[in-house]
């Protein structure tokens, strides 16, 4: 009598031996000649099952080691709409894709949900161990009766519910491959990296939720996401959430001149760098044309000078005095009102800290200190705090009302995480958020700006606006909370669906 095959999880892959009849699996699996049987990629796993149920193959499954747990939340808080419709459309797609929300929208809430509708064993990522700290406390407190473990900063649980660095999870990433049963990625845009892609690769799990306020890559890896787990399946922005879930906000853009010596030595810089790009056929326009100007810049005396004069044209359009007189006028005009400073580059950090007294955290503050600092800054001992990259994404921010960018980078990313340290509502239902970009007319940052706040399909513009302009009014989210309601009322009630049978 022919034996059963049995499919088994080996190290981020799956081995299906003896080799089951029929065709339905044949898709899926690769022969090993060094153990002379057949491997299928974890990633693989759910699509493998329903070939092989389709097909009404026998088979015994010895690869899923994750559990079926019980769920329920003891938490009063009633979802909102946005939060309803996102869970919905994602149990249409079966249980895998990917959400987009913006900060302060209630991504956390959402994956706890969406645990409650799987009830199966749950590995969570994040991309620092602040977020890791902050996921613990929240999970704990929404289902205290099951066992949350940690994996990263020198924990290393192995419990049903394990919130886990990328880098810690793609490190154990064969060994914890077929132990949960559902994926949550939090910030998924940095899952499609060369390092942390394994996560996915080579975990068996049937579910998959990625949540993030910009999916979108420099490098355009972020179209894996719709393998590694699943297509985009939810999407709003804080323009549709404003004043519903987000406060009201104004993007305010101010236009600064550079005096006539840094005029000068500016328009020198410019040309020197622009020169030598000329020569070498190089456009700055792209994430190519940038890392070609690096490495054109290191083969040559001439490559190196145009690179310095780049970094100080920037350093200029960066910390040009009349930023600075702005900057004071805005402080003077909004105190004591909760204010963030954002800057591209540390040295203009350290100077503003030292000229206006203000507390400055980058990435050389020590842990401490931060956490010190960020707490005088919710009780409000601190009115203002002006930071560089390191508050962008990651850190759990106090609800400020105002934040003054002085100079930044294209990335649309940066532009939408920055405005989310402002858009939480707090105890202010009638909060209006600020987000002040202070660009230096007539460099790079004009462009900079416009190709950073560009919506998509729009034409670019032709002019900096030097006066408030808040965003356009859009349309107001027609829920579909009679459907979603429903369907959330009745996984509260059961303890949980499973929309299909992994």
């Amino acid at each position: 009598m022919a034996r059963t095959p049995l499919l088994s999880f080996d190290r981020g892959t799956l081995i299906l031996h003896p080799p089951p009849r029929g065709k339905e699996w044949i898709d899926f699996a690769t022969w090993d000649d060094r153990i002379e049987k057949f491997r299928v990629p974890a990633l693989q796993y759910r699509g493998l099952i329903q070939a092989l149920n389709q097909g009404q193959v026998a088979y015994q499954d010895q690869a899923r080691a994750y559990q079926v747990l019980t769920l329920a939340q003891t938490q009063s808080h009633r979802p909102y709409p946005h939060q309803l419709e996102a869970l919905s459309a994602w149990q249409r797609q079966g249980g895998q894709g990917v959400v987009v929300l913006p900060t302060a929208a209630g991504k956390t809430y959402l994956a706890q949900m969406v645990m409650q509708a799987t009830q199966r064993s749950t590995l969570i990522m994040v991309p620092t161990l602040d977020l890791m700290h902050q996921w613990y406390a929240n999970l704990l407190d929404a289902f205290p009766g099951v066992e949350v473990g940690l994996l990263g900063g020198g924990s290393h649980d192995r419990a049903p519910v394990l919130v886990a660095t990328y880098d810690s999870a793609a490190i154990h990433a064969e060994s914890l491959g077929n132990r949960y049963g559902l994926l949550v990625f939090d910030e998924c845009h940095h899952l499609p990296s060369d390092f942390n892609r394994v996560i996915a690769e080579y975990a068996i799990a049937p579910f998959r939720l990625g949540l993030t306020a910009t999916p979108e890559r420099g490098d355009g890896r972020h179209q894996d996401l719709d393998w590694l787990i699943g297509p985009q399946v939810y999407r709003r922005t804080p323009e549709e959430l404003s004043g519903q879930v987000l406060a009201e906000h104004r993007h305010i853009k101010l236009a600064v001149t550079l005096s006539s010596q840094e005029r000068d030595r500016y328009d020198q810089l410019i040309e020197l760098r622009n020169t030598f790009l000329r020569d070498k056929g190089i456009f700055l326009g792209s994430l190519q044309g940038w890392q070609n100007f690096v490495r054109q810049s290191a083969r040559s005396p001439a490559g190196r000078r145009a690179m310095l004069a780049h970094r100080e044209a920037r350093a200029i359009a960066f910390g040009t005095a009349g930023k600075l007189r702005i900057l004071a006028d805005l402080l003077h005009q909004h105190y004591p009102a909760q204010t963030l400073i954002f800057t591209d580059d540390n040295a203009t950090v350290y100077r503003i800290s030292q000229e206006f007294l203000i507390p400055a955290i980058t990435h050389q503050t020590p842990v401490k200190e931060r956490h010190r600092i960020l707490e005088s800054f919710k009780q409000g001992d601190y009115p203002t705090i002006v930071t560089s990259r390191v508050l962008n994404e990651g850190v759990d921010v106090p609800e400020a009302r105002v934040a003054i960018v002085l100079s930044g980078t294209g990335s649309k990313r940066e532009a939408v995480q920055r405005l989310g340290r402002v858009l939480r509502k707090g105890q202010q239902d009638s909060k209006l958020a600020l987000l002040y970009e202070v660009i230096a007319q007539g460099t790079t940052e004009e462009n900079v700006s416009k190709r950073r706040n560009r919506k998509p399909g729009e034409a670019p513009q032709r002019q900096l606006e030097l006066v408030p302009s808040p965003y356009p009014e859009t349309p107001a989210i027609q829920p579909r909370a009679a459907e979603s309601e429903s369907i959330w009322q009745n996984q509260t009630e059961s303890g949980g669906l499973s929309p299909l049978d992994f």
